[in-house]
């Protein structure tokens, strides 16, 4: 029996597969076309009533499930810190400078009200784009919050 690669040259090879240019495949096939559709606008054209609940629902559980979680971590982290802290503090290891420590807090209170200042306007803006947004999308909104209630509960 004859080895396959014996009797066929390196051009009638390049004949039997089709090269494909990813880019120009990726634009013409997108994703999220397939996923959404093709129309742009507000997520309530596009699904029922019960898709969206279900939709912001679960992404919300996993949100709340996730913020119960880091947020018990780092509770975990920064009470554990502060009580090494306490107790390196009253074995006589760590002496604190109470004056220096009033004297830096002053200084970072003013150092914040400055920057406060200066990010009030875009701190406007994302609060007026967040609140369009919920106000577009309604229903999944509700379904985001009640799924996200139920993650921090769980």
């Amino acid at each position: 029996m004859a080895d396959r690669g014996e009797g066929v040259d390196a051009e009638s090879e390049d004949e039997l597969y089709e090269v494909v240019n990813i880019t120009d495949y990726a634009r013409r096939h997108q994703w999220w076309s397939r996923v959404f559709g093709n129309s742009t606008g507000p997520i309530a054209e596009k699904y029922s009533v019960a898709s969206q609940i279900m939709m912001g629902g679960v992404t919300g559980w996993c949100a709340g499930y996730l913020f119960q979680r880091v947020g018990k971590i780092v509770a975990t982290a920064v009470g554990g810190g502060f009580l090494l802290l306490q107790i390196a503090n009253h074995s006589g290891y760590v002496q604190v400078d109470w004056r220096k420590v009033e004297k830096d807090v002053n200084k970072a209170k003013k150092h914040l009200k400055k920057k406060a200042n200066k990010a009030a306007p875009e701190l406007n803006s994302f609060i007026e784009e967040s609140t369009e947004f919920v106000k577009r999308n309604i229903v999944i909104s509700g379904g985001f919050v009640g799924g996200f209630l139920l993650g921090l509960a769980s």
